[in-house]
């Protein structure tokens, strides 16, 4: 996790017992999660024979968490339509000027969002930014690049993931029609919710079992199971560099399931005071509120 305390922003461990500095687990380790996906399976190694030997000392006193990475070196990339009743919920809504009739996409969309639309957990979206009123969410397990590579296979893809966490893919459906592509609706400022915390792969062996859950107020809206994605993560990560390079801190929003604001009749747009929160355990639970 990325959180700040006493004015300070830190890398911690999230343990039983509350969250434990990184820097005390191991001296002079990075102070950023960048740092940190650079150093690798080294420093890991490290603050996991730490904390089995017991130096686990939970950081005391006020933490407030912030995205994982606050700021991504590059834009974050992101799958569109990757889920089947995703695909026909958009491809109806009137909202996709950019699928020609295609309900099911033949390969992977790629879009960005760009780095100055990510805030943390239990940040406001901004949604006068909007002045549409069509502001939309859009919960998404989201892949942490650990390893370089161009030209990734997929039978080789999981060895360059870092970790998951969770994106809120928020959304400015007239804007994205207007404009008939999705990067200016998608990274208006605040747009970009992330967090709480990034798993690491070791402790995902099997991503697809994870369960995807989206509540607006309370009420369920979206839940699938990761593994009824149009394309899988191999595939999403064989196509992304396939002419790209891939490098650690990258990070790849896999999709959306069905479930979204503007899949409703009459659509269920965000509004001000609305709260979001999107669930993938073992990650936890992404909350927002719409200000």
């Amino acid at each position: 996790m990325t959180f700040r305390h006493d004015g300070h922003a830190r890398i911690g461990i999230e343990t039983k017992t509350g969250i434990v500095p990184l820097d005390e687990l191991v001296p002079g380790a990075p102070d950023t999660m960048l740092g940190v996906i650079d150093a690798g399976e080294a420093l890991l190694s490290k603050a996991r024979q730490a904390l089995s030997e017991g130096k686990a000392r939970p950081v005391a006193g006020e933490v407030r968490l912030m995205a994982p990475v606050p700021v991504p070196r590059a834009n974050v990339m992101c799958v569109g339509k990757n889920y089947y009743e995703h695909a026909a919920e958009f491809e109806g809504s009137g909202f996709d000027s950019s699928s020609g009739g295609q309900n099911i996409p033949e390969v992977p969309i790629f879009f960005t969002k760009v780095p100055g639309s990510v805030i943390g957990p239990d940040d406001e979206i901004d949604g006068s930014l909007d002045t549409d009123g069509t502001l939309d969410y859009e919960g998404e397990l989201t892949l942490v690049i650990g390893k370089e590579g161009r030209r990734i296979p997929p039978e080789k893809a999981y060895e360059h993931i870092f970790g998951y966490t969770i994106i809120n893919d928020v959304t400015a459906r007239a804007t994205q029609q207007r404009h008939k592509q999705w990067f200016l609706g998608k990274s208006f400022d605040t747009f970009c919710p992330m967090g709480p915390a990034i798993v690491t792969a070791d402790e995902i062996p099997d991503p697809t079992v994870m369960q995807l859950q989206t509540r607006v107020n309370g009420e369920l809206r979206q839940n699938v199971s990761v593994k009824d994605l149009i394309f899988d993560i191999p595939t999403m990560i064989a196509a992304a560099s396939h002419g790209m390079t891939l490098r650690p801190g990258d990070l790849i929003a896999t999709g959306t399931p069905a479930g979204v604001g503007i899949g409703f009749k009459p659509p269920k747009y965000l509004k001000a005071g609305d709260v979001v929160d999107v669930t993938i355990e073992p990650i936890g639970t992404l909350t927002n509120r719409v200000a």
